[in-house]
């Protein structure tokens, strides 16, 4: 008896324990759509003003980039008219194409190495704050009031320091006309251009220098690293890939959109037109003779020109895969 009933208290045991129930996969749904959920709320002020501000207007100046439209007069359907005339029948726009990629092709590439090499350079020094307030500075500066200031340097009469220089010198005769003949124009816009454009790219890119951990260094050198050549090419170069990509992408969409600084060294119209550029060419149509479809195929352009060369810069400056 007894035996017996210590077995059924035995045999009973195991029976009454309960095995942990499984959790349901409908809340494990419900708990991922939440987060979900969370996230697309937290992104939300970012997508409307995305949509808003850059999908909205990009779409719209398509829309009418394919019309006739001067705001008097009702829109009318143009198809692709606006896009044939401006590569067939407008050479104004295409030396203003040829004087804009001139102008990129020398001050992206030329800004772009000149940042970063004088970033390089300054951030081993010891007062390296101080040089870099003074390169900063010159981004501080608007482009109209940058070339207040430097056609005080070229200035075409003899009151301009480089001219009345190169006379005292024996050099000229008579005053280079600076701002007025073709010539002479554009190089002076590049030069002024490149004075300007490192102060943000070089601040980025001073910035970068610095985030990059001194260890990986030290680790470098018990690799077989020697010199600074070796460290740049190995270890500078990869660890400042976002700040390379940022100031790629800045510096062509700053090349492409260069206006401010050309009417304000040469005028608008300039001499010649050796100074007009596709925005200049924009602004003419849309602000002065007031075809919105036709400026509105011109921005398109220039849209589609900064969109391919970012997307080609973030190929060539993409971290993944490291």
């Amino acid at each position: 008896m007894i035996s017996s009933a210590n077995t059924k208290v035995t045999g009973a045991g195991p029976a009454e324990q309960k095995a942990p129930a499984p959790k349901k996969k409908g809340k494990l749904l419900n708990g991922y759509a939440r987060d979900k959920m969370s996230g697309y709320l937290m992104a939300a002020p970012f997508i409307l003003l995305f949509i808003i501000f850059i999908v909205v207007p990009v779409v719209w100046s398509l829309i009418l980039s394919l019309t006739h439209y001067n705001i008097v007069q009702p829109m009318t359907w143009a198809g692709l008219d606006n896009y044939k005339d401006l590569f067939t029948n407008d050479d104004l726009f295409i030396t203003a194409c040829k004087n804009t990629f001139t102008y990129a092709i020398i001050v992206g590439p030329a800004g772009f190495l000149l940042s970063f090499l004088f970033a390089w350079l300054i951030n081993q020094l010891k007062f390296r704050n101080a040089f870099a307030m003074a390169f900063y500075a010159p981004s501080l500066t608007g482009a109209v009031s940058m070339s207040v200031i430097w056609l005080v340097l070229f200035s075409s009469d003899r009151y301009g320091y480089i001219n009345d220089k190169l006379i005292s010198l024996g050099l000229i005769s008579e005053p280079i006309l600076w701002n007025t003949d073709p010539t002479y124009i554009m190089p002076v816009i590049i030069i002024i251009a490149l004075w300007s454009s490192m102060g943000q790219g070089f601040l980025t890119n001073l910035a970068g220098l610095n985030n990059i951990p001194q260890d990986r260094y030290e680790a470098a050198q018990i690799d077989g690293i020697r010199n600074k050549f070796q460290e740049l090419i190995y270890i500078t170069l990869p660890s400042v890939k976002p700040q390379l990509l940022f100031n790629a992408v800045m510096g062509v969409v700053g090349a492409l959109g260069v206006f401010d600084l050309a009417t304000g060294i040469a005028g608008f119209p300039s001499p010649d037109y050796a100074a007009h550029t596709i925005v200049a060419h924009m602004y003419d149509y849309a602000f002065l003779r007031f075809e919105l479809g036709y400026a509105s195929a011109i921005a398109f352009i220039l849209f589609i020109l900064n969109f391919g060369l970012g997307r080609i810069f973030m190929k060539v400056f993409s971290s993944k895969g490291e």
